[in-house]
């Protein structure tokens, strides 16, 4: 058998290798016999230009790899199907044509729920108790196509986007190996998504991590604010800023682009500033109630990062900053 693959970040490594340890033999090597990855981008004040994680892995084995998907066709690179997983750009149709059992794509919802390039954060920001995986068939319109196969993961107290996108590649990684060798024989037909419930979760840009002081405060004394709290890159959708809301949010956020608030610096008027403050780590602590005998939950702050400096914890930086206010 022989795929092309399509990924760029550390994340989907380990979908490329297993594809290539299962369907590569020493005998007849076929597997993986070429990848798509985004081009070496230059990095820091020397622009030295770094490698994605799949690039250097196709360096390593010897495996052809292109920067341009149209570079399948000019270079008459033949395969039974694709593959797709984090690869960040659109692939045009005739490469999609190109093969003869097209570019399956392996999607973090249960399509077409949470369409677009953020179903992760969206699905730990929405409180959901598992997270979605679809295995479908690509074609022209993003997450649009039908699908082939889908499976559940558990979410955990502790999981972030990048904790659980790691746990969620490698499960999709031993789900293909048995996968496509049934739907290249022909064993799953792949059926139409319900279009008209169709949700969507688009890219996350840095000011998508914003949390407003005033939220931060109420659910650091335990209280749900009042009002709602539009999510951007959700369509459609708003919550209810509370402890437990932004402790999802602060995970979701993470690894990137974590979650920031202002913060004011200072202690007299003349000396006040405002400054960015990430917030890298939080965790959730329940106290009975001043007023009844109801448990109050609140959120704490763990690990915190002021703007230029290193991150520290959040009683190293009150001790260093005993005057700050969120606001």
């Amino acid at each position: 058998m022989k795929i092309v693959f399509f990924g760029t970040p550390a994340y989907v490594v380990p979908v490329v290798e297993a594809l290539n340890n299962t369907f590569g033999s020493k005998q007849n090597r076929a597997g993986v016999v070429a990848v798509v990855t985004q081009k070496p981008k230059p990095v820091g004040r020397k622009q030295i230009l770094e490698y994605s994680p799949v690039d250097t892995w196709a360096y390593k084995k010897g495996v052809p790899k292109f920067f341009n998907p149209s570079n399948i066709l000019k270079n008459k690179i033949n395969a039974d199907v694709g593959v797709l997983a984090s690869y960040g750009k659109i692939i045009p149709s005739e490469v999609i044509n190109h093969f003869p059992y097209g570019i399956i794509n392996i999607h973090f919802s249960l399509l077409p729920e949470l369409r677009g390039a953020a179903p992760i954060p969206a699905t730990l920001i929405l409180g959901k108790k598992e997270a979605g995986v679809t295995i479908f068939k690509i074609d022209e319109i993003l997450d649009h196509g039908p699908i082939i196969s889908q499976f559940r993961e558990e979410i955990h107290p502790e999981d972030t986007t990048g904790i659980l996108m790691v746990r969620l590649f490698e499960r999709s990684a031993e789900v293909l190996s048995t996968l496509i060798p049934a739907y290249l024989a022909g064993k799953i037909t792949p059926r139409e998504q319900d279009h008209d419930k169709a949700t969507f979760a688009r890219m996350i840009i840095k000011e998508d991590a914003y949390i407003p002081p005033e939220f931060l405060n109420a659910a650091l004394e335990g209280e749900s604010f009042k009002g709602k709290w539009k999510i951007d890159f959700i369509k459609d959708y708003s919550l209810i800023p509370s402890a437990y809301s932004l402790e999802r949010f602060i995970r979701a956020m993470q690894p990137w682009p974590q979650a920031w608030t202002y913060v004011q610096l200072g202690q007299s008027a003349k000396d006040k500033e405002q400054r960015r403050l990430k917030i890298l780590e939080s965790h959730l602590e329940s106290s009975p109630s001043t007023n009844s005998h109801l448990q109050s939950t609140k959120l704490v702050l763990d690990e915190v990062q002021l703007e230029g400096k290193t991150p520290v914890t959040w009683k190293q930086f009150k001790e260093g900053h005993p005057e700050a206010t969120f606001s």
